[in-house]
């Protein structure tokens, strides 16, 4: 059947624009719209797609200097990185934002963090965090406030010169907290942020290769239950993230080694927290081993997880000497390739570009799986089949019908605890000028368990109480049951048909309706 056209009776066919589906009289008087998914727009939805990373030593205008804006892609063209991402991700030392005690440079609209933040917001996308607190290969990422106070430390560099507090002194955790606390002040916002990769102890904030003052497990365990505490009980509104290596918070400071016996028990403490999952080194297979693939494949459609590459392909990495043999010296794409293959292995959410020949790399050598992973991957949600009533009396109670498929190999993670089951399908009446006169929330119907493969039915019945006798447009769309505005819920996330039947707040229009 050419959904563009349906047929109810071989008395009555109806034919509206191409892209969309026909409605057509039913002999109840009911209206079927089919629609045809989009599998090319970038929908930017939470914790979904692809994560544009910066670089800590960045300032606003990289997008010109690093040709974010003007990216050459393997098809002969130049694109806006920008316009494929969904989220910024900045990973950077405590001392980038706390300098000094009391000083916080993203409230200071002068400072260089705050105007590089600021650029990425200006274009629509979300933030992401990683607070670094080691400094080993790095730098002072610690204010040295906290050291002057008495804070216990190691040293790492040239004569000792960067001092790292120990994660178990009191005087590091008085600091960081108070520091954290100040961060949710302005950054527990969904609307602002889509997630806090929130631990940042370790090399690179990485969790791993940790050194302690006390290296028992129970010292360990007792720090995994303040940090993942400090965080969860602060950022309440906003996804965390913890990095699901099986050296998650072990003393072994070279990072190596078998599974240690609590690897999953110290996971656990997180997730008992409503943590969700990342793992920085997708395409590693050094690295991203058996117990990280069972961890994934344990909390698939359960838990979203977050994707990093391992590999810089283009530094002092030697991506060639991966223990899988399939990476080729001198070419980049090959680990693109095993990226994105462990990535749909993983049914992982978000995607990386990484700073910045990364980012040339996927768009340059491979931008057809940035472009696949965009159709395909995470989450991609839309309604293939709607039925709703032509003309209705007022007051009358009205049964719909909505069947919604998901065409990513992800999953809408409505159930992790920040968002708490907040988003759902909803209808709306809109007057003639596509805006909501009324709007009904399905709360049966729940988008977290709409899975690649599997499309879901709901028949829902409201009563259309209150509503005045009119014609009215009936529409469709996901919305945000906590983001209410004129005493309607907004669209929450935005679904995947064509932009000529979407309103300009993101309500799909299905059919007219007459309400008598």
């Amino acid at each position: 059947m050419d959904k563009k056209l349906i047929t109810a009776a071989a008395s009555a066919l109806m034919t509206v624009s191409a892209f969309t589906a026909c409605p057509s009289v039913m002999a109840d008087s009911r209206t079927t719209v089919e629609f045809i998914p989009d599998t090319v727009t970038v929908l930017r939805n939470p914790l979904n797609g692809w994560a544009m990373y910066l670089a800590r030593n960045w300032n606003e205008n990289f997008w010109k200097d690093k040709n974010y804006d003007s990216m050459p892609t393997s098809e002969g063209t130049t694109v806006r990185v920008s316009d494929w991402a969904s989220t910024a991700y900045i990973r950077t030392s405590w001392a980038s934002f706390e300098p000094e005690e009391g000083v916080y440079t993203w409230r200071d609209s002068t400072s260089r963090l705050y105007r590089l933040l600021k650029s990425c917001t200006d274009r629509g996308l979300r933030l992401a965090f990683r607070i670094v607190v080691d400094g080993r290969d790095q730098g002072q990422n610690t204010p040295i406030y906290v050291i002057d106070a008495g804070a216990e430390y190691y040293t790492s560099g040239r004569n000792g010169i960067h001092k790292s507090p120990y994660p178990d002194d009191p005087v590091f955790q008085e600091k960081y907290s108070r520091f954290i606390k100040e961060l949710a002040k302005d950054f527990n916002d969904p609307d602002k942020v889509d997630f806090i990769d929130a631990f940042g102890l370790g090399k690179w904030g990485e969790s791993h290769g940790m050194m302690f003052r006390d290296t028992t497990s129970a010292c360990r365990k007792l720090v995994m239950e303040w940090i993942t505490s400090l965080y969860s009980e602060n950022f309440d509104k906003v996804p965390l993230a913890i990095h699901y290596h099986r050296m998650l918070g072990t003393g072994n400071k070279d990072s190596w080694g078998p599974v240690p016996p609590d690897a999953e028990e110290i996971l656990q403490i997180a997730l008992d927290k409503g943590y969700i999952l990342r793992h920085d080194a997708f395409g590693m297979h050094g690295y991203y081993q058996d117990w990280e693939k069972e961890m994934a494949a344990k909390y698939k459609y359960r838990l979203p997880i977050i994707m990093e590459g391992g590999w810089i392909t283009a530094a002092h990495h030697r991506y060639w000497i991966d223990p899988s043999g399939k990476y080729r010296q001198g070419h980049s794409e090959d680990v693109r390739r095993g990226e994105f293959e462990a990535s749909r292995e993983a049914h992982v959410n978000m995607m990386d570009f990484r700073v910045n020949d990364e980012t040339k790399s996927w768009f340059g050598d491979c931008f057809d799986l940035v472009k696949r992973f965009n159709a395909e991957g995470g989450y991609r949600l839309y309604p293939d089949e709607v039925t709703v009533p032509e003309k209705v009396r007022k007051g009358a109670d009205v049964t719909v019908d909505h069947r919604w498929v998901n065409l990513g190999w992800g999953y809408c993670p409505n159930n992790i605890r920040p968002w708490n089951y907040k988003y759902k399908p909803a209808f709306a009446l809109l007057d003639d000028n596509g805006k909501p006169v009324a709007v009904y929330v399905d709360t049966d119907a729940e988008p977290s368990e709409w899975i690649q493969g599997s499309p879901t039915d709901y028949e829902f019945t409201f009563s259309l109480d209150g509503v005045p006798a009119g014609k009215y447009t009936w529409a469709i769309g996901i919305v945000d049951t906590t983001d209410v505005n004129d005493g309607f819920p907004e669209i929450g996330i935005r679904i995947a048909v064509d932009s000529d039947v979407l309103t300009e707040d993101g309500w799909a229009r299905l059919a007219t309706v007459k309400v008598r």
